[in-house]
């Protein structure tokens, strides 16, 4: 059943934003209530309950994907399995909200993120016939109960990258991230060797701000939350001559958006642009459809819709998916409003590089683990 998901990932991003807002049950909204419905109508269902990272569940991105993934899960039987969530505030929450769901006897309990992986691994440990799925973490070990779902974003990232050389007017480009994580940096490691590559093709100089995948330093905001550090970030970007801009740091990402626009509407023309990370930014942030050249994204929807729906039938196998482009688990969205701005040639070339990815002929550096 998991090579099945990858091709609904394209798809499923669609209802992102409005499926986000929402839950089909009962959800919670912080970190100190239960989420799940008492209610008679939910009594004897399979539970599906999600533990959100300190973005929170709007976070048009990896948070949200989660979400919308369970809700897919719903969606696919709703009469066997329910969905709700808890929302962490800070990293002091994750114990707590996990150690409520095990509590209230969930079917699976699916974590958010990298910085949970420590304390998904310990609840596991403890609570061996507790199912469990984890995004964005994969185990040296596999531990037999979680699910761990992990996304080779180097590679698209490396597309990402590849594509905003080739689109500078300027001849400079950034990225940042929210923190210094192994995966935010993988998207960045990504992007950063795809400009590098560009320049060997054409024989260009396309500079990178913000990050260098050798050094392994570059510029954080040092959260997911502040819209305000986004901007900031990206107006010194700005300032120094970036024209693309492609920022790994969810909800922060919208300060960016502000910040393109806001140049754009000072210079009177459309002359800086961006990419959306993790999910198709057109669908999430439609607001600001009009700068994003492209989305870097990953499969989180299918993904955790699949721990959900084999865990309810009774078929869930622990172990570590990685997320690719040959597998549908990453990909780059459509061009959208640029649809007919991007150069055929370049199309063509970055058909000819996903290829050269899948088979193994380029191998995208990073310093994550995979």
């Amino acid at each position: 059943m998991r090579q099945t998901i990858r091709a609904a990932a394209a798809l499923s991003v669609l209802a992102l934003l409005a499926a986000a807002c929402g839950s089909t049950t009962k959800s919670g909204s912080s970190s100190s209530s239960s989420s799940s419905s008492s209610s008679s109508s939910t009594a004897g269902k399979f539970k599906a309950c999600m533990v959100t990272d300190t973005g929170g569940i709007d976070d048009r991105s990896f948070n949200a994907s989660s979400w919308q993934g369970v809700q897919e899960a719903v969606s696919s039987d709703p009469s066997k399995i329910t969905g709700s969530y808890l929302q962490s505030t800070s990293g002091s929450d994750y114990t707590p909200n996990i150690n409520t769901f095990i509590g209230e006897k969930c079917g699976i309990i699916v974590t958010v993120g990298f910085l949970m992986a420590d304390n998904t691994q310990t609840a596991a440990q403890k609570n061996p016939k507790q199912k469990f799925a984890i995004v964005d973490n994969a185990y040296p070990k596999v531990i037999p109960n979680i699910d761990a779902l992990l996304f080779d974003t180097v590679q698209d990232g490396f597309l990402g990258g590849y594509l905003a050389a080739g689109m500078s007017k300027t001849g400079k480009v950034a990225t940042y991230g929210g923190q210094k994580l192994p995966t935010v940096t993988i998207y960045m490691d990504g992007f950063w060797d795809g400009v590098q590559y560009y320049n060997s093709q054409h024989h260009t100089h396309v500079a990178v701000l913000g990050w260098n995948e050798q050094t392994q330093n570059g510029s954080f905001t040092g959260n997911f939350t502040s819209q305000s550090d986004g901007q900031t970030l990206t107006q010194t970007f700005i300032t120094e001559g970036a024209d693309i801009i492609f920022p790994v740091a969810g909800n922060v990402g919208l300060g960016t958006a502000k910040a393109v626009q806001d140049a754009d509407a000072a210079a009177g023309s459309q002359k800086v642009n961006m990419m959306w990370v993790d999910t198709d930014g057109c669908i999430s942030a439609p607001q600001y459809c009009k700068y994003f050249i492209t989305s870097v994204t990953k499969g989180i929807q299918p993904a955790v819709k699949n721990a959900i729906v084999t865990a309810a039938n009774g078929t869930f196998k622990g172990g570590n998916y990685i997320g690719t482009l040959a597998n549908g688990g990453v990909t780059l969205s459509p061009y959208h409003d640029f649809a007919s701005k991007v150069p055929a040639a370049l199309n063509s070339e970055l058909a000819k590089i996903k290829t050269e990815i899948e088979n193994g002929t380029i191998k995208p550096a990073t310093k994550s683990p995979v």
